[in-house]
């Protein structure tokens, strides 16, 4: 059997990790994966090296500098370089390598502030970003935009997903800077394990927010990988190619946290600090597309926080300190 050499940028994230857990029950794959300390995405000769040595055929882009508010209200500098020159680096490479397939995962915050909602693909670039990611934001579209060029000016095959929040096994629960869910869930088992009579959630509790379970996400990137190139093509448009994965279910964040008290077994008040930013006000995509090609999400967010709660407690001992 001949085997594909699929390498996986961002194999130790969250996305990239769960990518890498299905293609490796795959026998006609072969995995490749370098961390940060064996290949600097940022560096143009490094990434210029590995692809000209390694004969890939296959790129998932997952590599990415990520944050929730926080971290991307304080550190927007690197949110919009390291992005930049990560996709950069390996969409160039790639192409210049002569890898023809290539998927490129970006995010749901490259829609306008106040997009109509559920969010369409056609919703890109009708409006303001929201400020608390705009960087992040702008080194998404522009990852879009790479591939639509290479595809145009070239004739490569690469393809773009938009995930909504992701969550699930091996994310970042830093109390600073991860994104709401790990944040919360470890705020709500800490308070629980101190016996805390409350817990505090940034905002209002009333932005309304979709939620999909990672390995969901990963499933929707193979299955779009794999789609045949006339169907793919077919379904987009040259310079609007880009595809949502999300469940097409939202939920308020005072709805997400309650049910966060449930899994964690939290039994205090919640308590809402409106003095914090809430963010976009409503974020819901709308995955028509991807369901006329073929996927739907499996997991629950109740089911999809049970399963994280229980990898986190496997794990709490790395979170500590």
């Amino acid at each position: 059997m001949i085997q594909k050499r699929i390498y996986v940028a961002g194999h130790r994230g969250m996305v990239g990790s769960a990518i890498c857990r299905i293609l490796a029950s795959r026998d006609d794959v072969e995995l490749v994966v370098r961390s940060h300390a064996e290949l600097d995405l940022t560096s143009q000769q490094a990434v210029r090296d590995f692809f000209a040595e390694e004969k890939i055929d296959q790129v998932y882009l997952a590599a990415a500098k990520v944050g929730g508010i926080h971290a991307n209200n304080t550190y927007p500098a690197e949110f919009i370089y390291q992005n930049l020159m990560i996709e950069s680096n390996i969409i160039h490479f790639a192409h210049k390598a002569n890898i023809q397939k290539l998927l490129f995962l970006g995010s749901s915050c490259i829609y306008p502030k106040h997009a109509s909602q559920p969010m369409q693909e056609s919703s890109l670039l009708t409006g303001t970003l929201e400020s608390t990611n705009e960087p992040y934001a702008i080194a998404k579209i522009a990852g879009i935009k790479l591939c639509e060029s290479y595809n145009r000016q070239y004739g490569r095959d690469y393809r773009s997903v938009m995930p909504t929040n992701l969550y699930g096994i091996n994310d970042n629960f830093h109390p600073e800077n991860s994104h709401v869910i790990p944040a919360l869930m470890r705020r709500f088992h800490e308070a629980k394990e101190a016996g805390d009579s409350e817990v505090v959630v940034w905002g209002t509790g009333n932005p309304m927010r979709e939620f999909l379970y990672v390995d969901d996400m990963a499933a929707a990137s193979v299955h779009v990988m794999e789609l045949e190139r006339k169907i793919y093509q077919d379904n987009t448009q040259p310079m609007l190619s880009h595809i949502n994965v999300g469940t097409g279910v939202d939920c308020t964040i005072r709805e997400m946290a309650e049910t966060m008290a449930q899994v964690t077994g939290f039994e205090g008040r919640i308590v809402f600090d409106a003095e914090k930013p809430d963010g976009t006000p409503r974020k819901l995509m709308d995955v028509s597309r991807l369901e006329k090609l073929g996927w739907k999400y499996r997991y629950s967010l109740h089911k999809g926080l049970e399963l994280t709660y229980k990898w986190y407690l496997a794990n709490i001992d790395t979170f500590r300190g």
